[in-house]
């Protein structure tokens, strides 16, 4: 049997340990890092086309070698899913790259390594789909810059609100420079935020195929050679 100071000694060394490998400690705005700015502990993805450069994920693509790739492919957080959050990042992206940051989405497992599915918060080199709602293998376009659309039982989705056109604010969004991106899910209601301006608004009523939760990953798009880079990638949990 073992002795009272032994059990409590294992206990305080589990919950340390448990708290180190969790790094759940919250902000003062309660939120909590998803990147240490060290590693890709706790990531996976292509190591040829990932690294940690100057406390940022960088994920970069080549025309040829082994950066070269045929098929978007993914930095995959693994063994988390998150339901109705706010998530906020800073990113930079070459002029003509194309990326994105998965949310309530999951790996398709029979189209080979780090493919992913799902909502994406999008953003290009050239700002053209920067801020859509856009639904990798699952529905395409969903939301566009500006707009407030619902997607109905039809699977397609609908503008019901235009806050804003599309120029005006693409114009807030900086090329070849640091932006800061918020995505805020709750319940079935999805908001792309940058630089402070709200960019697309994406209701979900399509009972059949909509999410509340899922895996988050960030995307290398195939195409022109490019280069994205983000930091200060952290998460809050918000109350059903």
């Amino acid at each position: 049997m073992m002795k009272p100071f032994s059990c409590c000694f294992l206990l305080f060394f589990c919950l340390v340990g448990f708290s180190l490998a969790q790094d759940t400690k919250p902000d003062a705005e309660g939120f909590v890092p998803l990147f240490n700015g060290k590693n890709l502990s706790g990531w996976e993805g292509d190591s040829n086309l990932w690294r940690v450069e100057n406390g940022c994920i960088v994920g970069e693509t080549a025309a040829e070698g082994p950066k070269k790739i045929t098929k978007n492919t993914f930095l995959i957080l693994k063994d988390k899913e998150f339901e109705d959050f706010e998530l906020r990042f800073s990113y930079r992206l070459t002029k003509g790259g194309n990326s994105g940051v998965q949310v309530r989405s999951w790996e398709l497992e029979d189209d080979g390594p780090y493919r992913v599915a799902g909502y994406q918060a999008d953003f290009d080199g050239d700002n053209n789909y920067t801020g859509i709602v856009y639904g990798e293998n699952y529905r395409g376009i969903l939301a566009q810059r500006g707009q407030e659309a619902e997607i109905g039982e039809d699977h397609k989705s609908k503008m019901v609100k235009q806050f804003a056109t599309n120029e005006e604010l693409k114009e807030k969004i900086k090329v070849e420079d640091w932006n800061d991106y918020v995505i805020r899910a709750k319940g079935f209601r999805i908001e792309n935020e940058i630089n402070g301006s709200l960019m697309s608004v994406c209701t979900d009523n399509d009972k059949e195929q909509r999410r509340t939760s899922g895996i988050i990953a960030i995307q290398a798009h195939v195409g022109p050679p490019m280069k994205v880079e983000i930091k200060d990638f952290r998460i809050k949990v918000l109350p059903k």
